[in-house]
């Protein structure tokens, strides 16, 4: 029943047209909106037309295009492009893109939709189909959370438009079984469509015993999706206009789709009414009301929208009086269609074909938001969409079944019902942040950034690119140990918490690393770890806290890179007896080793810790040879020697 969405019922009937079909009657079948026949028509026409005009390669593809031919409707779009090029309207580009991914030529459609976005300069429509591509491409990869199953209620006929009603479910139909069956919608030659009861089997989410529900409502027109509060005492349903019997049209002779409101008492309705905003000159339908009654969503191509058909919202007082419809904005609407709304749990799901899904119509979900704004919209992902229509999504309070509508390959009929069982998601949380050299504060590219749990297995692996930043999916709900590395570096690492937000990010969580080089100085081929003079209290050995500021140097080092291994050398000046001084070196090289182990490295890691007393001055400072302070002072010194790294 592709197309139904647009929410008008043409005035039309089924033109007889000889075997020749000639281009006048193709185009008339064409503006009576009989694309079935209109279809045919062009098809014969066009073998005996060298050179279309553009108009007519429209209408020939449009005819397939509004019958769900996408194969035969992507052939004439083909041949349009290739007359039109870059000069092919917004519009013509969706349609040229949705029926080559209808088919599945998905490289091709991408390549069209970057030269579309291209034309257009438009920086967010850009952003927007980056974002959305990658989010696909992510949910492509991802287990489905859904498992579908086509219903025996199906018909050959256009079934669609599951919502819940009580216990039951009630849901839109094209089947032959009414008084009206000689009537056909010339749009696609089915019956005109009309709503039905079915119940529900709780155990496998099957519809059975289906009626024709509230029997007084029907016309010989279109009654279709309607939507109830939550204790089934009020509807809101799609119908065409009709005043005393007759469809009321505008000037294109088409008649639009109203929304009516009414009571049930007693399987009847009762005291039904158009809503404020219904009007003669354009439609409003596939109404939803949120489970508080406070919100009615609905599709409409009102002026003013964004595109061929637009969602908006009214709220509703407690007294029911309605606010003015309130578009619900560029983030939800698009130049395509948006319709079939449905709200829960503060979820606002929806079809778009103007999105960048997989083809044709895809359910996408959008959170309504603190601001009363509503977040970007997401692709449920297969198998709930296709590379056809999807379209009129429902799930119940728990988040766990519901139905939506398909015309995909390997259903029974024209539209098709299916049932759903969804799975828990997946919850996943981005950590992002960047690295950068501690001394000179500069990005650093290349990182390695590693996610453990706390039986250190690995949650996920990235590297920095080449501004230093990085994000990384873990899982909700995880203290997570981070650890960034990059050869010749010191690791660093950070301990994270993640929370029960399902695409959360936690940012800014940053690492500083210390090239090796800059923690070391060589000298004569030998490498020692990088301080300043270690200084004891005359004639002591204790670690003063001027030791322990530089001793916290050599700690890091050898925390940071853990496979070094050094030796600890002590040395005095010449003053003093070259026996106490001996003794004295030694103790204070014993009580700097002792303070490194004391800060939890390793004794492995330290072969040695010898004094020397004055046995290895550096300058001409022995016995009885007069210096200054100074040159006594470049004598004193310990020194960390690495042996291993």
């Amino acid at each position: 029943m592709r197309k139904l969405y647009i929410l008008c019922l043409i005035l039309s009937v089924t033109f007889s047209f000889a075997q020749k079909t000639n281009l006048k009657k193709a185009d008339a079948l064409f503006r009576s909106f009989s694309y079935l026949d209109a279809s045919k028509a062009y098809e014969e026409c066009l073998q005996n037309i060298k050179d279309p005009s553009a108009q007519t390669l429209k209408n020939a593809a449009d005819s397939y295009y509004f019958i769900s031919d996408s194969r035969n409707a992507l052939k004439w779009y083909k041949k349009l492009y290739e007359v039109q090029g870059n000069n092919l309207t917004d519009i013509y580009y969706l349609r040229y893109i949705q029926s080559m991914k209808a088919v599945m030529d998905y490289d091709e459609a991408d390549k069209i939709t970057k030269e579309y976005l291209n034309k257009k300069g438009d920086k967010a429509e850009i952003n927007r189909y980056v974002a959305q591509k990658k989010y696909m491409d992510s949910v492509a990869k991802a287990k489905p959370l859904y498992t579908i199953k086509n219903l025996d209620i199906n018909t050959s006929k256009s079934d669609f438009g599951a919502t819940f009603f009580k216990d039951n479910i009630v849901f839109t139909s094209a089947r032959d079984t009414t008084k009206f069956s000689e009537k056909l919608y010339t749009w696609n030659n089915q019956p005109f469509l009309n709503l039905y009861i079915a119940e529900r089997n709780p155990a496998d989410g099957s519809l059975f015993n289906e009626t024709v529900f509230l029997p007084n409502v029907m016309t010989k027109y279109h009654e279709a999706t309607a939507s109830f509060d939550s204790q089934g005492k009020t509807i809101y349903y799609s119908t065409n206009i009709v005043k005393k019997n007759k469809l009321v049209v505008d000037e294109a002779r088409v008649n639009n789709f109203q929304i009516v409101k009414g009571s049930i008492v007693n399987n009847k309705l009762e005291n039904p009414e158009k809503v404020f905003f219904d009007s003669d000159d354009y439609s409003v339908g596939h109404p939803s009301l949120s489970e508080d009654g406070k919100l009615l969503f609905f599709a409409s191509d009102m002026p003013g929208g964004q595109g061929e058909t637009d969602l908006y919202m009214v709220k509703i007082a407690a007294d029911g009086t309605m606010s003015s419809p309130q578009n619900l904005g560029p983030n939800i609407n698009t130049i395509g269609n948006e319709v079939f709304p449905f709200f829960q749990n503060g979820v606002l799901y929806f079809s778009s074909d103007g999105h960048y899904g997989w083809g044709d119509l895809d359910v996408y979900e959008s959170k309504l938001q603190a601001d009363g704004t509503f977040s970007v919209p997401k692709n449920l992902g297969a198998p709930i969409n296709s590379n056809k229509d999807d379209f009129s999504f429902i799930i119940d309070k728990t988040d766990a079944y519901g139905y939506f509508s398909s015309n995909r390959a390997g259903g029974k009929g024209d539209d098709d019902i299916y049932s759903f069982v969804k799975g828990k998601p997946v919850c996943n949380q981005s950590i992002s942040g960047m690295a950068i050299d501690r001394k000179t504060k500069k990005p650093l590219a290349d990182v390695t950034i590693m996610a453990y749990n706390s039986f250190s297995e690995v949650l996920g692996e990235t590297k920095t690119n080449f501004d230093g930043k990085y994000a990384i999916e873990v899982p909700c709900n995880k203290v997570v140990k981070m650890i960034a590395a990059k050869p010749n570096y010191s690791s660093d690492d950070k301990t994270v918490e993640t929370t029960d937000q399902n695409g959360g990010e936690i940012k800014d969580v940053n690492f500083e690393l210390s090239n090796y080089d800059d923690l070391v100085v060589k000298k004569q081929g030998v490498e020692k770890v990088d301080v300043n003079p270690i200084y004891f209290d005359y004639d002591k050995y204790d670690i003063t806290p001027k030791a322990v500021e530089e001793l916290s140097k050599v700690v890091f080092i050898m925390q940071k890179f853990p496979n070094i291994r050094i030796k600890i050398e002590s040395h005095t000046d010449s003053r003093g007896k070259d026996s106490y001084n001996l003794k004295l070196s030694d103790n204070r090289a014993k009580s700097t080793r002792d303070y490194i182990l004391s800060q939890g490295i390793d004794a492995s890691r330290i072969e040695s810790a010898i004094g020397y007393g004055e046995t290895r001055l550096i300058n001409k400072c022995k016995n009885g040879v007069k210096c200054s302070e100074e040159e006594h002072l470049l004598n004193r010194r310990s020194d960390f020697i690495i042996i291993q790294k």
